[in-house]
């Protein structure tokens, strides 16, 4: 009888997640996709903004060069102003936080946008850093964390129906079923964030084009993120949350000349 009202619950549980995640779809805009998220656009920016200070205190906080932050802003906003996104909602805003160590630079959701420094001086070119940027600003109009977070709340609520099926207070050894679970759980997501990484870039491409920049640029950005992360020692791909930076290549690539069939404009900055 026990395990007729766990199977119960547990059907419940995953039918409720599957129904919730599947019936919140949305039009994006800007990409002409249909998404499944369930938080609207005023939601994101409100998220973004709480969590920028606290983000910025996990990289020491802002960092002291006003010239160098002034000149990311500036490279930010001429994305911004150039493209179609800023013809979205987001209130986009840029920033160089202190960390000299951790190469990094990541979006939050609404458009708050941060690079390390650590990443900022490895950058050669104007070019390259409107390219991270731009990657960066296509994680938001893609609208990528809102997607992340309905694809999460769909993956607990299924992991969480298999887990109650699964689990046997009587035999530890059941266990086993629900850290599969999980772990399956994890994975999955570690591919839509692949998948996000992806379009990021060929919106890059399209986004610093757009702005008068070379998109060629970005191939150098990935050339200098593999150096950065030791190329092989970064383990299996499919354990990483970022595609290989040389398999990136190939995508900008394609990107790239999908963008411009007949070739790119002279006079781009690279």
């Amino acid at each position: 009888m026990r395990g007729i009202v766990k199977f119960i619950i547990a059907v419940l549980i995953a039918a409720v997640s599957l129904v919730t995640y599947w019936c919140n779809t949305q039009e994006n805009e800007f990409t002409g996709e249909e998404q499944h998220v369930d938080m609207t656009v005023e939601q994101e920016i409100a998220l973004g903004l709480q969590a920028a200070p606290q983000m910025a205190e996990q990289y020491g906080g802002l960092h002291q060069d006003r010239e160098a932050a002034a000149q990311l802003k500036a490279i930010g906003q001429k994305l911004v102003r150039s493209t179609k996104a800023g013809d979205t909602p987001y209130e986009f805003d840029f920033h160089l936080l202190a960390d000299e160590q951790t190469v990094n630079a990541f979006a939050l959701p609404g458009g708050q946008i941060f690079i390390t420094a650590a990443l900022l001086k490895r950058l050669e070119t104007e070019g390259q850093l409107a390219g991270v940027l731009g990657h960066e600003i296509g994680h938001v109009v893609a609208r990528h964390s809102a997607e992340q977070l309905a694809k999460a709340k769909l993956t607990q609520g299924l992991t969480g129906a298999a887990a109650i099926a699964t689990y046997d207070p009587d035999n530890p050894a059941s266990q086993t079923g629900a850290i599969a679970a999980a772990m399956i759980g994890k994975l999955l997501n570690m591919s839509y964030g692949r998948d996000d990484e992806l379009e990021s870039d060929r919106l890059a491409v399209r986004l610093t084009g757009e702005a008068g920049y070379d998109p060629r640029a970005m191939m150098r950005v990935m050339e200098i993120l593999e150096k950065a992360s030791g190329g092989a020692a970064r383990g299996p791909e499919f354990m990483q949350t970022h595609p290989n930076p040389g398999n990136r290549i190939a995508e900008i690539q394609r990107a790239i000349a999908e963008e411009y069939p007949n070739g790119l404009p002279a006079g781009l900055v690279q």
